[in-house]
């Protein structure tokens, strides 16, 4: 499950940083301490939405 929480994270980590990011800028937030607490933010966010999408793939490769 470890391994499957990562992979989803790699995925789901970039995409949330990314668009934290891109929403910053989108507010004029230009300077590089709010684009780096944007991309910090989208990170954290990313591991219990990564916890999710993993455990509902389990589930769906494993059924009980």
């Amino acid at each position: 499950m470890l391994r499957l929480v990562a992979m989803v994270y790699i995925v789901v980590g970039s995409m949330l940083a990314g668009s934290f990011v891109i929403a910053a800028l989108v507010l004029d937030r230009v300077d590089a301490t709010s684009i780096s607490v944007a991309a910090a933010l989208g990170a954290l966010v990313a591991f219990p939405v990564a916890w999710i999408i993993a455990s509902k793939l389990n589930k769906a490769i494993r059924p009980a």
